[in-house]
């Protein structure tokens, strides 16, 4: 019997979820689920007080905020559309396409975030919801996704070959490793970095939420990048390989130029060098993770990043809390 593939396969029933052949996709759906849950179970009250006191926050903390939340609101969206207007059209194995509506889901609560904290804060929707026009370094970001992803969007886009596969290789890189896995990374520091100093903890809380869904995306993300090639390792070429290293490259020095426009000074005790180092350090970790070799070799300046994810430790994280994680050991967060 011809064994099963995880894309371009005729003989699987994408109706037909047993026997499964990917538990790990499996794996990652229970990891999702264990960790449901929405924004508006997360109290704004005192972020809201903040907000308004005139002398709380600093005018660079408030520009810092209103940036990420604008990048995130509009990347969310992209993200989503990349998922189900694409990458579910080209995975018709039922157990990827199960965590596939997962994490659909999962980007739905994403963006509901960002509405809770416009609502919640009095912001100008426009504003926010605008930056992806408005920011350069934001601008820049989205355009490079865009381009990335752009193949598996044409309708009469097919995975059937080894140039397509390779080119559907290559969008599912630009979506899961640099959107997910690297655009995201400096704004999380940010917030988190915030939290830390007892400032926007609701909006803090949240965006360790979704940093943690973020995580799970990028691990089933890579799972699915690094399959496609084991059964196809015809399309993993020496120079296909390099193509990869330097869009990660690129994707680094725009995060980096976000970081310093985002937060031009630093916060207190953390400067925009950290920042850009913690890109770097991150885009390490996603090179490794599809087999490619480590280029920056930088050591991780926010240890606390992944203590403030760390289930284990937030013994306060759940006082508001509807549900608790049931599952947390098997992350890695960052």
């Amino acid at each position: 019997m011809k064994k099963k593939r995880i894309i371009n396969d005729s003989q699987t029933d994408p109706n037909k979820i047993l026997p499964m052949t990917y538990l790990w996709a499996r794996e990652h759906y229970k990891n999702g689920i264990a960790n449901n849950w929405v924004p508006e179970e997360i109290s704004m009250q005192q972020d809201v007080e903040q907000w308004r006191s005139p002398d709380f926050l600093t005018e660079r903390e408030r520009r810092l905020i209103i940036w990420n939340l604008g990048f995130f609101s509009t990347a969310e969206s992209l993200t989503a559309n990349n998922l189900v207007l694409a990458v579910y059209r080209h995975v018709t194995n039922p157990e990827c396409r199960q965590y596939l509506l997962r994490q659909a889901y999962e980007e739905a609560v994403h963006t509901d975030t960002f509405i809770y904290c416009c609502d919640s804060l009095g912001l100008d929707p426009d504003e926010i919801f605008n930056m992806y026009n408005t920011i350069p370094s934001i601008a820049q970001k989205d355009a490079f996704v865009i381009n990335l992803t752009k193949s598996i969007f044409d309708p009469n886009f097919s995975t059937q070959g080894k140039e397509n596969i390779r080119r559907f290789v290559h969008d599912l890189i630009g979506y899961y490793v640099i959107m997910e896995g690297i655009f995201f990374y400096a704004g999380f520091a940010m917030m988190l970095a915030l939290k830390r100093q007892n400032k926007m903890v609701g909006i803090g809380e949240q965006f360790e939420y979704i940093m943690r869904d973020e995580s799970i995306h990028l691990a089933f993300g890579c799972d699915l990048i690094n399959t496609i090639v084991k059964e196809n390792p015809e399309v993993w070429t020496e120079d296909f390989q390099n193509e990869i290293v330097e869009l990660i490259k690129k994707a680094v020095i725009l995060e980096k130029k976000y970081a310093y426009d985002a937060c031009p000074e630093g916060l207190l005790g953390i400067n925009a060098q950290q920042f850009s180092d913690y890109v770097e350090y991150i885009a390490d970790r996603r090179l490794e993770r599809i087999d490619l070799p480590k280029v920056y070799y930088k050591e991780n300046p926010f240890p606390w990043m992944s203590q403030s994810t760390d289930l284990n430790k937030e013994k306060n994280f759940f006082e508001t809390r509807v549900t608790e994680y049931q599952s947390a050991g098997s992350l890695e967060w960052e």
